[in-house]
């Protein structure tokens, strides 16, 4: 089942969501009776608080209750603990802005009692908020804060024990978001250390949870996987919905990596309503996202836009810029393989519109903190100034003076940072971009081809075939020529790449015996003069073919290379071979001692990629295998999408 009414959905979320109760309202005698007890006898261990409170930690109206008796009664470690638990209910529901009043609101009434443990708890909650709204600078000093607090206990309890594996988890996902997936790896591990002694399930569940997600961005799926597991049986254990929903989803994630698309979709499916009974609505749009996903990589394009269009109506209203890129990229995705470009793009613009919103409000959010702490730190300086009854004016304007040349100093340094990165992003781009080109060249001027050129038209002259040879020789010299040209110029004419391919395929043909038939095909009175493409981009492809297709294959071999309109303003290349298939081309490959590796197709995409960025069009290349009705290969088919406009 793909499709959820909308209507239903955000009901369901307004009625998870804990609401303000007014205490005029019947509260059980039971729960009236308990909290007698507490405040009564006041205890001082949070662990204490915990065994008696546990029971009410998922009841808001229990825990508003809680927290109105004991800031009645001035039971501080009470008030801290009930607003906590009340925090950690908005956290669920991704109800960021109210689970950080009431974690700010339990920090202060912990720093008032003095209770180490309960403050830890708070910084650690408040470092979790920030970390899920990107605000990078306010959740690592929250979790720094916290590790410092809770390892400075000269005898720490398992309360205290818990807290800093909890803050090695919290710096650990930072370190993740900012991709040092190493450094945050040894944060997590290090914190298993502590939670299996203590035996702490579901600090264990998270542990794994975050280690396989750092395994999968490195692309290491079955390290992955085996944490994933491990995460979703420690879950089972503790009996987490919430942690199973992840858990589960994470391992459909890792399978649509590994091909397993219909075993991902029924995870998917399953899930995606248990989570929308949890009301946790940042798990529902994700899952709705992947969902999506899958069902693209399955092919049923109707259903995965109805899930995509989900996931991204709720990260809209969620303003979960993250889930907002990641849908608009997957279905910029459907829409090119549904062959509507013009949506395609839109959606892809779209896509990376929010990726650098991301990165940008990351930066932001670090410059505000940082203007914050000074200017908190300058009122603080000047209280200082002013308590001291005899300083004078002359010191007072040589300390303004002093700040104004430091922060004049500071903004040109950052003017010059700045500067310095700007260029040295350029200067990297474009060694890249010759880089390419470099490898561009030296994939179509490799030594293999050249020699073995040579040594062809070498044994036509020892056959005394002056013809054939002087004929050849012309080819390959004008071959030659051609390539060096083409490679100092970044765009050439269709016409002149197909002059380009046409050379390089009479030489090659020398060594298959003349066995290739090679035709290209010209529909639509295209005019390949008028057509601008990146230069040198064919002959890769046309390379593939002969030697990974055709080179193994017995009986006619044939190339067609055909050049047609296609959507939206877009010109297809379409390059079609009769050669063995590239599953049989791969077995055919491993089984040889000395292996051709072909390094030009990738070379080529990533080529493409530039010129997309640079000229803000889309090229896009598509590898098709061909069978017959028996299934059995007939080859493979390469189209080559490049706008005209």
């Amino acid at each position: 089942m793909y499709k959820f009414k909308f209507k239903f959905l955000f009901f369901l979320l307004y009625t998870l969501v804990p609401q303000q109760h007014s205490y005029s309202q019947d509260i059980p005698k039971n729960l009236k009776e308990v909290v007698d007890s507490l405040l009564s006898k006041t205890p001082k261990e949070c662990q204490e608080i915990h065994s008696v409170l546990a029971t009410y930690s998922n009841d808001s109206t229990a825990l508003r209750y809680i927290e109105n008796r004991a800031t009645t009664n001035k039971y501080l470690l009470g008030e801290a603990y009930a607003l906590n638990q009340l925090g950690n209910l908005y956290l669920d529901l991704s109800i960021y802005p109210k689970a950080i009043e009431l974690y700010q609101s339990a920090l202060e009434a912990s720093v008032k009692a003095d209770n180490i443990e309960l403050r830890v708890n708070s910084l650690n909650m408040l470092s979790t908020v920030y970390r899920r709204t990107d605000a990078i600078k306010s959740a690592l000093d929250s979790s720094q804060e916290a590790l410092e607090l809770a390892e400075n206990v000269a005898e720490p309890n398992n309360g205290i024990k818990r807290s800093i594996t909890v803050s090695l988890n919290s710096i650990g996902g930072i370190y993740q978001m900012l991709e040092q997936y190493d450094l945050a790896i040894e944060k997590y591990e290090r914190s298993m250390i502590i939670q299996k002694e203590l035996d702490n399930k579901q600090g264990l569940a998270t542990s794994h949870q975050n280690l396989g997600e750092c395994y999968e961005y490195q692309g290491e799926l079955e390290p992955a996987l085996k944490n994933f597991r491990k995460a979703l049986v420690y879950n089972e254990i503790i009996d987490s919905n919430r942690g199973k929903i992840i858990g589960n989803y994470s391992i459909a994630h890792v399978y649509v990596h590994m091909g397993k698309i219909e075993e991902a979709i029924s995870i998917l499916e399953k899930n995606l309503l248990k989570a929308i009974s949890i009301g946790d609505q940042k798990i529902i749009t994700t899952i709705y996202i992947n969902l999506g996903w899958s069902l693209i990589r399955f092919g049923d394009y109707d259903a995965a836009e109805t899930n995509l269009e989900s996931g991204l109506s709720l990260a809209t209203s969620n303003e979960f810029n993250a889930e907002i890129a990641e849908a608009n990229k997957f279905l910029s995705e459907l829409w090119i393989k549904r062959d509507d470009y013009q949506k395609g793009m839109r959606y892809f613009k779209e896509s990376k519109k929010y990726e650098e919103h991301i990165t940008n409000s990351l930066n932001l959010r670090y410059v505000n903190d940082m203007i914050l702490r000074y200017e908190s730190q300058k009122r603080a300086n000047q209280l200082d100034r002013l308590a001291k009854e005899n300083e004078t004016v002359r010191l007072k304007l040589k300390k303004n003076r002093t700040m104004l040349i430091i922060i004049g100093i500071f903004l040109i340094l950052l003017v010059g940072i700045l500067y310095i990165l700007y260029r040295q992003s350029q200067l990297n781009a474009e060694k890249k971009l010759l880089t390419l080109e470099q490898s561009m060249l030296r994939s179509q001027m490799n030594p293999h081809f050249l020699f073995n050129s040579l040594n062809s038209i070498k044994l036509y002259i020892i056959n005394n075939e002056k013809k054939n040879a002087v004929h050849y020789l012309n080819k390959f010299s004008k071959l030659v020529r051609k390539i060096l040209e083409a490679s100092s110029q970044r765009e050439i004419s269709l016409a002149d790449e197909l002059e380009t391919v046409a050379l390089y395929m009479n030489i090659e043909n020398i060594r298959f015996s003349n066995e290739i038939n090679f035709n290209i095909h010209i529909k639509d009175n295209i005019n390949t003069h008028n057509i601008k493409i990146p230069s040198l981009i064919l002959q890769p492809f046309l390379e593939n073919a002969l030697w990974h297709g055709l080179s193994s294959k017995d009986g006619a071999k044939n190339i067609d290379l055909e050049i047609k309109k296609g959507k939206n303003g877009f010109i297809e290349i379409i390059i079609t071979d009769n050669g063995v298939g590239r599953d049989a081309a791969e077995k055919i490959k491993d089984s040889k001692v000395l292996k051709r590796k072909s390094v030009g197709i990738d070379i080529t995409k990533e080529r493409l990629a530039n010129f997309s960025r640079d000229y803000e069009n889309f090229f896009h290349v598509d590898i098709i295998d061909k069978f017959d009705d028996d299934t059995n290969p007939m080859g493979t088919q390469i189209v080559i999408y490049i706008p005209t406009i």
